[in-house]
């Protein structure tokens, strides 16, 4: 775990795979688009929305942000674990991190 929160203290030079104007834009995209779900999530409730059908529009917000992750979990093994091997820095250092992250996002 140490590991992990040293590696999570980027330089600010370290540019990360979504970097990419593209990719970042399309992150940017989803999340505003999340943020708008969960503000109607909040609409609902305040008018006392039937239940189920709140439970399903966070059913949707939990898949959208799962898929979000999913970019960020790609985007961070073809950039920055590849680069790391390639490099051959910290490259055990950058797997453990890999692990670890996965594990969270999966919550194991």
């Amino acid at each position: 775990m140490e590991s992990t929160q040293k590696n999570e203290q980027t330089t600010p030079n370290t540019a990360h795979g979504y970097i990419k104007a593209k990719d970042k834009e399309k992150i940017q995209n989803r999340l505003r688009r999340i943020e708008g779900q969960v503000r109607g999530i909040q609409r609902m409730v305040d008018e006392e929305a039937y239940c189920v059908a709140v439970l399903t529009q966070i059913g949707s917000v939990v898949s959208a942000l799962e898929k979000v992750g999913t970019i960020l979990l790609k985007d961070h093994v073809e950039h920055c674990v590849r680069e790391s091997i390639e490099k051959g820095e910290g490259a055990d250092e950058t797997i453990e991190e890999l692990i670890d992250a996965v594990e969270r996002f999966l919550r194991v």
